[in-house]
């Protein structure tokens, strides 16, 4: 039984169907899975799982990003049930975006480098257990976008400037052993979802995201015929991996 389309999916669809034209990304005459993005012959639909999770996710995404097959944002939708997702609007900020970080259910996080933060904004590298939020769901906040994007995101939204900012040191990133960029910060926004969670206390949801994530980018070298399809070895080893990580 197949699951339901998440926020992310129904943003691309939303996305999609206001664009003027096509959106023409590399390997533009690939046949894709509407909601992967993905090859249909490597489409990773099926193996999707749900888990358990007491943290949410909102998604600011920078205008064409969702139509983007190589944005791993909607990783973090495929797997945490409570995930939202917005497009970024330099003038109109979205109403139910807004009325969601204010939330008293939750407790907003704007994930983003500490060298950006403003002089008042508080700062923190862990997040305080749920009893010490009063009950609170940590809400991550997201900006997904490139890099330059994401800058001009946080800059040109006042509404982000108040809230406390989760940055994450080198030392943080190297002990979980994610790849980065040639900056430390510069992570795929799944890995930077995956140690938000690990320094929330959920380690098994942080590991059973980097595993989707490792079979998505493999997922993405077969779509573009970068490996041989002879040998389906390597995605049926992580599609393995991750049931197994997601199921422990």
């Amino acid at each position: 039984m197949s699951l339901p389309q998440h926020a992310v999916h129904k943003l691309y669809q939303y996305r999609k169907a206001i664009s003027s034209k096509p959106f023409t990304a590399r390997g533009k005459n690939i046949v894709r899975c509407d909601l992967c993005l993905l090859a249909a012959t490597y489409c990773t639909c099926a193996h999707r799982q749900l888990v358990q999770s007491n943290n949410s996710f909102l998604l600011i995404m920078y205008d064409d990003e969702v139509l983007k097959p190589s944005n791993s944002g909607r990783l973090i939708a495929d797997l945490i049930p409570d995930t939202h997702a917005y497009i970024w609007s330099r003038t109109h900020a979205n109403r139910k975006m807004l009325e969601l970080i204010k939330d008293p259910a939750y407790q907003p996080f704007l994930i983003f480098p500490s060298e950006y933060a403003n002089p008042d904004q508080p700062v923190v590298n862990q997040v305080p257990a749920s009893n010490t939020l009063a009950g609170k769901r940590p809400l991550f906040i997201m900006l997904d976008g490139s890099w330059r994007e994401a800058i001009k995101m946080f800059r040109k939204s006042p509404y982000l400037h108040h809230l406390p900012m989760l940055s994450f040191s080198p030392d943080s990133i190297a002990k979980y052993g994610l790849r980065k960029g040639s900056r430390d910060f510069q992570l795929g926004t799944a890995e930077v979802a995956s140690l938000a969670l690990a320094v929330s206390g959920e380690q098994s949801n942080s590991e059973a995201l980097n595993a989707w994530f490792d079979l998505f980018i493999e997922s993405s070298l077969f779509s573009r015929s970068r490996h041989s399809a002879k040998n389906l070895t390597p995605l049926d080893s992580l599609q393995q991996a991750f049931k197994l990580t997601v199921n422990r």
